[in-house]
């Protein structure tokens, strides 16, 4: 039964945790982008000085209401937790 636990691959001690959240950061910097994009195309009539400053704060408004309000309170909640 040792010789098994020797040569069993676990995927938590080969693959780097850090990824994991370089991943959902470039997704979720993409996502922000994007909708920020759809919207400001939509206001044509404003200089592009004012769109530039537009679509920096859709962008970060995303981008904060992501890691601090949804990762921060929703996804901490003790029900979605898998630990028994």
């Amino acid at each position: 039964m040792d010789d098994g636990r020797k040569i069993a691959h676990i995927p938590k001690e080969s693959w780097p945790s850090f990824t994991w959240y370089a991943i959902e950061f470039a997704i979720v910097l993409a996502i922000c982008m994007l909708v920020a994009r759809e919207v400001v195309g939509t206001l044509t009539e404003l200089s592009p000085e004012i769109q530039n400053y537009i679509w920096w704060g859709i962008t970060g408004l995303i981008f904060l209401a992501w890691y601090i309000g949804i990762r921060g309170f929703i996804l901490k909640k003790k029900i979605l937790r898998n630990r028994y």
